[in-house]
């Protein structure tokens, strides 16, 4: 199993916190459920836990300064991690690509991709390593 807690990313103790209310969720319900399933759960779980978030949270996206519309992600945690949560029994490449870009278009250092669809929990971290975009 992947370390919880790893140094070597930033934000890592919140990470590690995150990960574990995830495992707990995964452990209690298994897969199968659907994504707000897992969410709600997640969020109990968060509050339990102590952390602090905004679920659903709402970000304006710009294009070259001009608006373009909004997104939101699952959850922007203690203000420094976005989690992106999916119940896929695999994940592919559109998954960690939507979750970073919501790193690198809202300047978030480091964010999550959560999987509670396979067998066994899946995450990945994301560090943005992209310098924040001119508006």
């Amino acid at each position: 199993m992947k370390p919880v807690v790893n140094t070597d990313y930033k934000h890592s103790a919140i990470t590690g916190k995150i990960i574990g209310c995830a495992i707990e969720v995964h452990k209690y319900l298994g897969n199968g459920f659907q994504e707000i399933i897992y969410q709600r759960s997640l969020a109990i779980e968060m509050i339990r836990q102590g952390l602090s978030f905004v679920q659903e949270f709402e970000m304006t996206v710009f294009y070259k300064g001009e608006y373009v519309g909004k997104r939101r992600v699952d959850f922007l945690v203690e203000d420094v991690v976005s989690v992106e949560l999916k119940a896929r029994s695999e994940l592919d490449d559109s998954h960690l690509n939507q979750a970073l870009n919501d790193v690198e278009v809202y300047h978030i250092e480091t964010g999550l991709l959560i999987n509670f669809g396979a067998k066994s929990l899946q995450f990945k971290r994301l560090i943005n390593s992209k310098p924040p975009r001119s508006k």
